[in-house]
């Protein structure tokens, strides 16, 4: 089977067209003049008429900051080494649209000279949104939007080795929410679900100032938290979050009574060489406050002091507490 050799005429239609669908297109800068030539592609990727008269200076105010001086600095490197570069950037289009453009250049010299700049530009917003959204599903949890647990014992490692200062005071605090299996029994694992994002909403305007919140598995939470103020702001902190996440959720009408367990350790310096160590005591102290009742908070590793009321939250719901070991 013979096949006859694409005219100059056909081989550009076909490029166009495949050039288009992959939105890519071929750019060209005169150096001399700083006068630019583009193909419909990279018009479609700024969001300019096909054809429109070209202004460099115009073109480069449309990079974000970071992206434009990354771009002008590579360009600048390439042009006087006579070689090539690739980088994503960042625009906006005229109209004010966010785009990712993917952007691939190399130097035409004469005679030992850089007299142009020639590449492709292809348009990869719709591939820098799905790699966000792998990395998030990787990186945070589907239910509740928080970090999950391998974000958060990556983050506490970090802050451990590297940003915890002994002389200021930080903790770990772990939670679960009391009696969950049974409210997945009596009203449905859609109604524990919407109980646990009310939790985790609750949580970090509670925790606002908290390093990291994450849920680390089932009905379990953990936050890192700083405490510049010390043990008496730790004490207030557990005291209006328990209070808080003892609200009843309404669920179809229903009022679903919960309360929170809450378990903390204070951060040491010797958890730097025994992180494992640290978990252990947290959750230590957070089983102390299941066994003890409803709605409590049990601090580890502290001298037994007076147990201090919270007040009662509701006429069916115990009474928390915050106790030092």
């Amino acid at each position: 089977m013979s096949h006859e050799p694409l005219s100059a005429v056909e081989a550009k239609r076909l490029y166009d067209q495949a050039a288009l669908l992959a939105k890519v297109g071929a750019w060209e800068c005169e150096l001399a003049r700083e006068t630019l030539t583009w193909t419909d592609g990279v018009y479609d990727l700024f969001g300019l008429p096909r054809g429109s008269t070209l202004h460099r200076p115009s073109t480069v105010d449309l990079y974000h900051d970071d992206s434009r001086a990354e771009m002008q600095r590579l360009r600048a490197k390439a042009i006087a080494s006579g070689g090539g570069f690739s980088m994503e950037a960042h625009i906006r289009t005229p109209a004010g649209e966010d785009r990712w453009m993917r952007l691939v250049a190399n130097v035409a010299c004469e005679q030992g000279r850089p007299v142009r700049i020639y590449g492709a530009k292809q348009d990869i917003t719709h591939e820098k949104a799905m790699w966000a959204s792998l990395r998030e599903l990787a990186y945070s949890d589907p239910l509740t939007g928080l970090a999950n647990r391998r974000v958060f014992e990556s983050r506490c490692d970090e802050l451990l080795d590297h940003g915890y200062d002994a002389g200021t005071l930080a903790a770990l605090a772990v939670l679960d929410v009391d009696l969950f299996k049974q409210i997945n029994d009596q009203f449905g694992h859609a109604a524990g679900d919407e109980c646990l994002r009310q939790v985790a909403a609750r949580l970090e305007r509670v925790f606002e100032g908290a390093v990291l919140i994450a849920r680390i598995g089932g009905d379990e939470f953990a936050v890192l938290l700083r405490l510049p103020l010390g043990l008496p702001h730790l004490t207030l902190l557990l005291d209006h979050a328990l209070r808080v996440l003892a609200f009843p959720v309404v669920w179809h009408g229903h009022p679903i009574e919960i309360g929170v367990s809450i378990g903390v350790t204070l951060l040491r310096p010797a958890h730097r060489h025994d992180k494992a160590k640290l978990f252990a005591e947290a959750d230590s102290a957070l089983y102390l406050a299941k066994t003890a009742g409803r709605n409590q908070a049990r601090l580890f590793g502290a001298a037994i002091d007076a147990p201090v009321s919270l007040g009662a939250i509701g006429p069916r719901m115990a009474e928390p507490m915050v106790r030092m070991l």
